[in-house]
């Protein structure tokens, strides 16, 4: 995928996060039983950045939970935002992950007394990846990410995997409908609709297990954990736990 095709789809995004952020936000009360499995992994003296945090559920099941390290959430969405900011104990930024190698000091100054680069216990990447086009753009995220991690830290993601359900299938649109055309895109990108409040288009990609733990090993991590959760069949859900290499 080209760079001006690949900056399309990120700003198709933006627009949509943007008009359907609180619709979307709607959607996302309750955490996922995947999720929920990796909270309780978590030590309450854990530092914890979420990227790609949405309305804050996570973290603000972290907080309420008396977590005691530092909790910073980041997104790009700023009506998601808005409600995040009424999680107490947490501090949320607005933050373009395609943008994270250029924040990343800002991001590792959230420790306490200096700017230590290898500063988080955990970075946590839920439902977000997918959104991200390009090999080179993912790849580059997560070689920032291993570089904001403590040593012996771990990075935990999860992107959807709505091949998985004959209803998500059923919203998948042509790329003719925003300019663009199969050969345009890479194997594995999708254009969706979105149908709560208006409707709308949002850009997401399928990942296989392999090439998720490709991209991953790229970046000098190595797989502790992968699995299946989420959703009716729960199968909507690939999680991996990597580990740094």
């Amino acid at each position: 995928m080209d760079s001006s095709t690949a900056a399309r789809l990120l700003q198709l995004n933006r627009k949509f996060y943007d008009r359907f952020g609180d619709s979307f936000s709607a959607t996302r009360r309750r955490l996922q039983p995947g999720v929920k499995k990796i909270l309780e992994t978590i030590r309450e003296d854990e530092s914890v950045l979420d990227l790609g945090c949405g309305n804050g559920n996570f973290l603000r099941e972290l907080a309420g939970r008396g977590h005691k390290a530092p909790l910073l959430g980041v997104d790009f969405s700023l009506p998601l935002l808005r409600e995040a900011e009424s999680a107490p104990g947490v501090e949320f930024q607005e933050v373009d992950l395609t943008k994270l190698s250029v924040v990343r000091d800002q991001l590792s100054a959230i420790s306490h007394q200096s700017l230590i680069t290898n500063y988080w216990s955990l970075i946590t990447c839920f439902a977000t990846m997918h959104h991200i086009p390009s090999h080179e753009i993912r790849l580059e995220i997560l070689k920032t990410v291993k570089k904001l991690l403590k040593p012996d830290g771990k990075f935990i993601l999860s992107n959807w995997q709505f091949l998985n359900s004959e209803k998500l299938r059923a919203r998948i649109q042509p790329w003719s409908r925003v300019g663009l055309s199969d050969a345009d895109v890479d194997e594995g990108d999708y254009l969706l609709d979105w149908r709560s409040g208006g409707e709308g288009l949002r850009y997401a990609h399928q990942f296989s297990a392999g090439e998720l733990s490709r991209l991953a090993e790229q970046a000098g991590f190595e797989i502790e954990a992968s699995f299946l959760s989420d959703g009716e069949n729960g199968r909507l859900g690939l999680y991996q736990v990597c580990m740094q290499g």
